[in-house]
């Protein structure tokens, strides 16, 4: 047990002239009566209230004790403690190009990835997790962070509209995207470094090749997995027209050769998610994979104790007035 206001303890040391006050005012107050001879009382019983004749004082002290360790905040024992936790820094590329818009993943591929992606968030409170979204061009959506709600809340204000309305370039810029998430992890300290790429195309834009972004993501020991998401064949995309929204038949055009590549030279893995099923399954498959067990030291919360200090005090204030009250009430 530790106290909090340590320095009160110090007033238990006018405990000591209190108690030696009570000591040579009980001797100057002590009734008397002068007779020949005591030898009349030698044999006479004694009555039990003598015994009690000092409890009030007792009380009274063990009440100021009492109180003085309340005001001292006594609280329970906290101790470092040496646990294991799960933990590693996670980048999320994200494709937000136009036609993530398709609707072969319900209710279209980027809406059916943030709900995926979400849930492994949720899963893991552990991890540095940070976004990183591209098209034909790339940027961070949100860097390494352990506030998960704010990285949630960025994530979910995503659409593939930025592309659509010319906010950024349209396109599919792979090789910028991976680059750009090793940009945020390659200074972590974490002995797990990943970076998770989803896309539904093949690369056509940016400076910066795929295969030069996974040689830089392995020279900083960064491993990427890759996943395509589209159906195999054709897929939905709703295209605006003056009549409304038209639903046209588009090719799914994944290069499943380089997403492969990418995960092989880093040390990952490439997955094919063609439905919302499969992709949680992908997730989840990568949420086994990356488990990284860290020795934490860990501190205890405190938890304050002067509760039943408080009530001894109390109780013992009680029983002085009630003795003093009653048994042990003097006359004048």
């Amino acid at each position: 047990m530790i106290f909090a206001n340590i320095a009160y303890l110090f007033l238990l040391i006018l405990l000591i002239p209190y108690i030696i006050w009570y000591i040579l005012k009980r001797k100057k107050t002590e009734p008397t009566i002068q007779v020949s001879t005591v030898g009349m009382y030698r044999n006479a019983p004694k009555s039990w209230k003598i015994y009690l004749l000092h409890l009030p004082f007792i009380l009274r002290i063990i009440a100021l004790v009492m109180l003085i360790l309340v005001l001292a905040r006594p609280q329970s024992t906290n101790n470092w403690q040496n646990t294991e936790v799960e933990g590693i820094d996670i980048m999320l590329a994200v494709d937000v190009s136009t036609s993530m818009l398709a609707e072969d993943l319900k209710p279209n591929r980027l809406e059916a990835a943030k709900q995926v992606a979400t849930e492994f968030i949720n899963g893991r409170q552990n991890d540095n997790i940070g976004l990183t979204i591209f098209a034909g061009e790339s940027f961070t959506q949100c860097p390494l962070t352990v506030d998960h709600a704010v990285l949630l809340n960025l994530f979910k204000s995503i659409n593939a509209n930025i592309a659509q309305t010319g906010l950024i370039e349209d396109g599919t810029a792979i090789g910028m995207g991976i680059a750009n998430a090793v940009s945020r992890l390659k200074e972590s300290k974490a002995k797990s470094k990943v970076i998770i790429l989803l896309t539904d195309g093949s690369n056509n834009r940016g400076d910066i090749s795929p295969s030069m972004a996974a040689d830089i993501a392995k020279q900083f020991g960064i491993r990427v997995y890759t996943i395509g998401v589209g159906t195999n064949g054709t897929a939905p995309y709703p295209l605006q027209t003056y009549s409304g929204i038209q639903y046209v038949n588009v090719p799914v055009e994944i290069d499943e050769k380089t997403l492969s590549e990418i995960a092989g030279v880093t040390g990952g893995q490439y997955y094919r998610a063609t439905s919302n099923s499969k992709l949680k399954d992908v997730y989840e498959e990568i949420d086994k994979l990356e488990k990284t067990k860290l020795n934490v030291k860990e501190f205890s919360k405190r938890e304050e104790e002067y509760q039943k200090f408080a009530w001894i005090a109390f109780f013992c204030i009680l029983l002085e007035i009630l003795l003093r009250q009653t048994i042990l009430k003097r006359i004048p």
